[in-house]
């Protein structure tokens, strides 16, 4: 598995983030590493960066796949950038995070069938 872009904080899980804003779809495509070697997960979105709707669509599509409330996904740094931090609240952050490493993990497994 590549870098994670999880971090175990009080109160939940930090997540770093890359947003492409008016996308074709949204949709999550995976983690990349920027050039200090920092872990992104990189998502797209179909709403426009305009009064918070890319803000918004990211975190209800983050939610759904995570199976989480939309209320405990909240862009707490970078609003205004592409690049975010979001906090995921939840009350056991290490079972959450350990869940969420899982489900990259699973999503970068599909990912390599369907390209190879």
């Amino acid at each position: 598995m590549t870098a994670s872009p999880f971090q175990v904080a009080a109160g939940g899980v930090r997540v770093a983030v890359r947003v492409t804003p008016k996308a074709s779809a949204d949709r999550v495509r995976g983690v990349a590493l920027d050039q200090a070697g920092v872990a992104w997960l990189q998502v797209s979105v179909t709403a426009v960066p305009e009064d918070g709707r890319a803000n918004k669509a990211v975190t209800a599509l983050l939610a759904r796949r995570w199976r989480v409330p939309k209320t405990a996904v909240e862009v707490v740094q970078g609003a205004t950038d592409r690049r975010k931090t979001l906090l995921i609240r939840d009350d056991d952050p290490a079972g959450l995070a350990t869940r969420l490493d899982d489900w990259l993990r699973d999503i970068e497994r599909k990912s390599g069938e369907a390209g190879g």
